[in-house]
């Protein structure tokens, strides 16, 4: 290994092991390393850091926590799949009222999911085309199973999202993903044959390089599933007036 792959380890405020940790996301970054593939062994990165190994594993832990690396026992340590992205990087488990996050996650996407939709109808590969029409069929097959089919739900969202081949469309991939896991959580199934067929839509119009169609048939898409969680907002607070306690009269 060069001896110029890494700038070494300098005596800055951060701890050494956040330094080491700095140097080795700046390594994937410069050798433009992706999803699997290996890195230097442990002895290798103390060697160009000049630090112990102690401190390379103490990086590679920070860095694991970051899902920026993964490590495989027997095999080394790899980089990750959606390297950096993490679960919930934006804390939405810890915002109280649900049901409101979900109707606000909504508006995010209702301005945005449509155009990622139309940008990857111009963009999207006959492979790509391939992937969604069955992701599309796994959903359908699954809700008619009355399986949960939440996660290949999430998945035809994020394959879309990565058809416009936008670097940072895939960044506000957790929006996405979260928000499709806690509508599901909050619905019923009144509208999951909605569901189907607008996917079909999307699905269709992306696949005919339709972009003002793919569009349209997302923000239907997206609308019907606000209607449903506007609907429950109403019911809740109807709920609350009625176990309000009567004042009592002076």
């Amino acid at each position: 290994m060069s001896d110029s792959i890494f700038e070494t380890v300098k005596d800055r405020e951060s701890p050494l092991a956040e330094q080491a940790a700095e140097q080795i996301s700046q390594l994937i970054i410069d050798r433009q390393l992706t999803n699997g593939e290996k890195l230097p062994n442990e002895f290798e990165l103390a060697e160009q850091l000049n630090v112990g190994r102690g401190t390379v594993r103490e990086a590679v832990k920070l860095l694991v926590a970051r899902n920026v690396l993964e490590i495989r026992r027997g095999r080394g340590t790899f980089v990750a799949h959606q390297t950096g992205v993490v679960h919930d990087p934006l804390g939405f488990a810890y915002m109280p009222d649900q049901l409101r996050l979900a109707h606000e996650l909504l508006d995010i996407r209702l301005n945005v999911e449509p155009w990622v939709a139309s940008l990857a109808a111009q963009q999207a590969t006959a492979e790509d085309v391939v992937e969604l029409r069955a992701l599309c069929l796994e959903v359908e097959d699954l809700i008619h199973a009355g399986e949960n089919h939440l996660r290949r739900d999430e998945a035809l969202h994020v394959r879309i999202a990565r058809c416009t081949q936008n670097r940072v469309v895939c960044k506000l991939l957790p929006v996405i993903t979260y928000s499709v896991q806690l509508f599901g959580k909050l619905n019923d199934q009144r509208i999951y044959q909605e569901t189907i067929e607008t996917h079909r839509q999307v699905v269709d119009a992306i696949a005919a390089h339709d972009p003002d169609a793919a569009r349209e048939y997302m923000y239907r898409h997206l609308s019907g599933n606000l209607a449903s969680i506007t609907e429950q907002e109403q019911l809740q607070m109807k709920e609350k007036k009625t176990r309000r306690p009567a004042k009592a009269k002076q």
